[in-house]
């Protein structure tokens, strides 16, 4: 199945034969460290940058109805964000994973994201939109 929305994601994790636990990391576009000035430009019209992970959380397919109310519950945080990443983490037939269990695989996610590696995990907008990095 192609995953094109969050309503996608959310379907296709019901419909796994283990209990799925999201994980998800919000990011928020920022210039580089040392940016030159093409690179500045670039941002400033919206484009280019590097994704900074900002906020992360896992929740259960039961704590999750749709991309809004996770947006609103990011909004809470007052924590600014452009992007969030989603990975799902197969629970043991009965249950999804715990939060404990979550901790190290997102923590994990974290570090990926900050080396740049992003191909593992899906992305998508504040509108619930997938997106994708060419």
């Amino acid at each position: 199945m192609s995953i094109a929305c969050f309503a996608d994601l959310l379907d296709e994790a019901r419909r796994q034969p283990e209990p799925q636990r999201l994980l998800f990391v919000f990011a928020r576009a920022e210039l580089p460290d040392h940016p030159d000035a093409a690179q500045r430009e670039r941002f400033e019209q919206g484009q280019g940058g590097v994704l900074a992970p900002v906020l992360c959380v896992d929740k259960t397919l039961d704590e999750l109805s749709d991309m809004a109310a996770l947006v609103e519950e990011s909004r809470r945080t007052e924590v600014e964000w452009d992007i969030v990443f989603a990975a799902a983490l197969a629970g043991d037939g009965r249950q999804p994973p715990s939060s404990d269990e979550a901790e190290q695989p997102l923590q994990r996610m974290v570090e990926s994201l900050q080396q740049g590696t992003i191909d593992n995990f899906l992305a998508f907008d504040r509108k619930g939109d997938a997106v994708s990095f060419h």
